[in-house]
Formats: C-alpha cells, structure tokens, sequence
C-alpha cells in the first residue's frame, strides 16, 4: 500500500515555510498531495491559477509531489485520493491548539492520521496573512515566498 499524504490549506500565498515543509516530508512518502482549497466564500488575494502555478513550480523536480484545488472536507478528499495521512507545520503553541482540534476532529469522523512537524526556525515567523499586508502595502515578499514573482494579484 502507497503511503499518501495530503497537504491542505490555502496557500495565499504559499511561503518559504509550506515549501520546507513539503520538502521535509517528501522523504517520508510515496505521495504528497498539496490540495488548494477553494471556498466561494472566502475573498483570496493571489489568483487560484497563480497559486496552482507557483507551487508546481517549486516541485517539479519531486516525482512524488501533486498539486491539485479542491472544495468540501478535506477528510472527503483525503477518502477519494486514498490517503492515509494529512501533514501540517506548526509555528508555535497558537498554531498546535488549533490543528490538534482539527486533527482529533479528522480522526474521529474518519480515522485519518494527522502528523505534525516544528517549522524550522528561519521560516516560524512567516505567516501568510503578514505577507499579503507587505505585498498589498507595497513591500517586498521575496524573503518569505520563493519566486513571488509568478504570484498574480486577483
């Protein structure tokens, strides 16, 4: 059996942090799926298309990586892709309250597994909604998102 992995979240944008994430675990896996939610509720500030692009981009030299979008519960698309596990970085404390309830939550309606890795210290203070304030107030986001070049602002 393949083990599977998804990778949820936003990524708006995808920072220097996901990317060591996904880097880290790509070891650990047969497959790594990175799945885009998308929420029609929800006002994002990159583009899905930009997104999808740019994080492909980072991983094109990793076999085992698939980036796709996806709507609904995670642990429905976890079901469909056949994963066994979902991976997630934590930052600090804030960010492990968090994910423990979501992840307790994921294996009592599924028996899905969530598996958590430390941020590595360069990357802890990163957090996406700080680098969509610089970007949209005009600063440079270069230091925290690899090629943010390729980001388009919806």
């Amino acid at each position: 059996m393949s083990r599977i992995a998804v990778f949820p979240g936003s990524f708006d944008p995808f920072t220097k942090g996901h990317e060591l994430l996904v880097k880290r675990y790509a070891s650990l896996f047969d497959k790594i799926i990175i799945a885009v939610g998308v929420n029609s509720t929800k006002q994002y500030f990159f583009t899905l298309e930009s997104r999808l692009n740019h994080i492909r981009s980072l991983f094109k030299s990793l076999d085992n990586i698939e980036v796709i979008t996806y709507s609904g519960l995670t642990v429905d698309l976890c079901k469909e892709k056949k994963a066994q596990y979902l991976i997630r970085g934590l930052r600090n404390t804030t960010d492990f309250e968090f994910e423990k309830s979501i992840a307790q939550m994921n294996k009592t309606m599924t028996g899905i597994e969530t598996l958590f890795l430390m941020t590595d210290a360069e990357t802890a203070a990163i957090h996406s909604t700080i680098v969509r304030e610089i970007k949209k107030n005009g600063g440079d986001i270069s230091s925290f998102v690899t090629n943010s070049d390729q980001l388009i602002i919806s």
